[in-house]
C-alpha cells in the first residue's frame, strides 16, 4: 500500500490517540486533524516549535515510518529509524556481515551500470544527447575499478545543466534543489532497507565512520536521476529557491511512477522491491538487484 508523506511546517502538537497521528493547532482546536498511523510512511518536521509526544515517536518507529526532523535552515538533518524493524533482522544482518568482496564489488556494480543507464534515460527524455554514456553503462568493470560513475558524472551535469554547472553541496542553484531531494530520497532509502531486514550502516561501497547511512547511498544512486528530472523541470521554470513550493515538489518524489520489465510501481513502493532484492543477493537467493529504468 502507498504510504502518506506528512510535512508539518507550522507550530503544531502531535501525538497518538487509538493508534492514529492527531495533530493539534495552538488557539485553533477546531482544526485538529487525525490520520491512521498504518497509513504514514514519512514524517517530516521543519517548524522548530512542533511538539511531539513520545508515544507517537515509538509508534512510527513501531510501523517503520520514517521520521524526519530539519534543522533551523529547513533542511532535513536527523532521521528516526527503528531498532527492530523486521522480524527476521538477525539472519539479514549476518548475510551482509558475510558477504564477501567478489559479491560486494559484483553490487556496486549493478548500482553503478543502473544509474549511468538512468542517466543517459533522462538525458534522452529531456532531448540531449544520452547516447554518449551508451559506452560507460556497458562497460561497467567489477566494483567499478575504472570509475565510469566518475566519469559519466561530468559529461552528464554538463549535458543537464550546462557547462558552466558545478555539482558540489555548496555551490549555486540547482544544487540546493538537488541537495533537498536527494536527503528526502536518502531518507525513503533507508526507511526501506530497514523493512527488507537490512542494516543502512553497512555499506557495499560507501564507507565512512562519519555516515551513519552508507548502504542507503550506495542504493539510492541509481534512483537519483529520477531527483535530477523533477529538479531540472523546476530550474527551467526558474524556481530555484528552496521554498515550500520547491519542498513540497520534491517530497513529491516518493509518487512518481518507475518503471520495471513487467510492471510499473510508485518509487516508495519501487524502493521496497529493490532493497528487498537486495536482501536476497546477501541470502544468496537471488543475483540480481531489482533497479527501475526511468522512461
Amino acid at each position: 500500500m502507498l504510504k502518506r508523506t506528512l510535512f508539518f511546517s507550522h507550530p503544531v502538537y502531535l501525538s497518538l490517540k487509538d493508534n492514529q497521528l492527531v495533530c493539534e493547532y495552538k488557539d485553533e482546536s477546531e482544526l485538529k486533524k487525525v490520520v491512521p498511523i498504518e497509513d504514514i510512511g514519512f514524517v517530516v518536521i521543519e517548524n522548530q516549535q512542533v511538539k511531539i509526544s513520545i508515544p507517537l515517536i515509538n509508534s512510527l518507529a513501531d510501523n517503520n515510518v520514517a521520521l524526519v526532523f530539519c534543522d533551523k535552515a529547513a533542511f532535513p538533518n536527523v532521521m528516526i529509524q527503528p531498532l527492530n524493524g523486521n522480524t527476521t533482522q538477525g539472519e539479514s544482518y549476518r548475510h551482509q556481515l558475510n558477504a564477501t568482496e567478489p559479491l560486494k564489488k559484483s553490487l556496486w556494480k549493478q548500482c553503478i551500470e543502473a544509474k549511468i543507464k538512468n542517466q543517459a534515460q533522462l538525458l534522452s527524455k529531456l532531448n540531449l544527447d544520452g547516447k554518449m554514456l551508451l559506452p560507460l553503462y556497458n562497460n561497467v568493470k567489477s566494483g567499478d575499478s575504472d570509475n565510469r560513475e566518475g566519469i559519466a558524472a561530468k559529461l552528464y551535469w554538463k549535458e543537464l545543466f550546462g557547462r558552466r554547472f558545478v555539482r558540489e553541496r555548496e555551490g549555486e542553484p540547482p544544487n540546493n534543489l538537488l541537495n533537498y531531494g536527494y536527503t528526502i530520497l536518502r531518507a525513503a532509502v533507508a526507511r526501506s532497507l530497514i523493512g527488507s531486514g537490512l542494516f543502512p550502516g553497512f555499506g557495499i561501497f560507501h564507507k565512512s565512520k562519519y555516515n551513519a547511512f552508507p548502504l542507503a547511498d550506495d542504493i539510492m544512486e541509481a534512483y537519483r536521476p529520477f531527483i535530477d528530472e523533477i529538479v531540472y523541470a523546476m530550474f527551467h521554470e526558474g524556481l530555484v529557491e528552496l521554498n515550500k513550493e520547491a519542498k513540497s515538489r520534491l517530497v513529491r518524489i516518493l509518487y512518481v511512477d518507475c518503471d520495471f520489465k513487467t510492471m510499473k510501481r510508485p518509487l516508495d513502493i519501487s524502493l521496497t522491491m529493490t532493497t528487498a532484492s537486495l536482501s536476497k543477493c546477501y541470502s544468496g537467493k537471488e543475483k540480481k538487484i531489482q533497479f527501475p529504468l526511468l522512461k
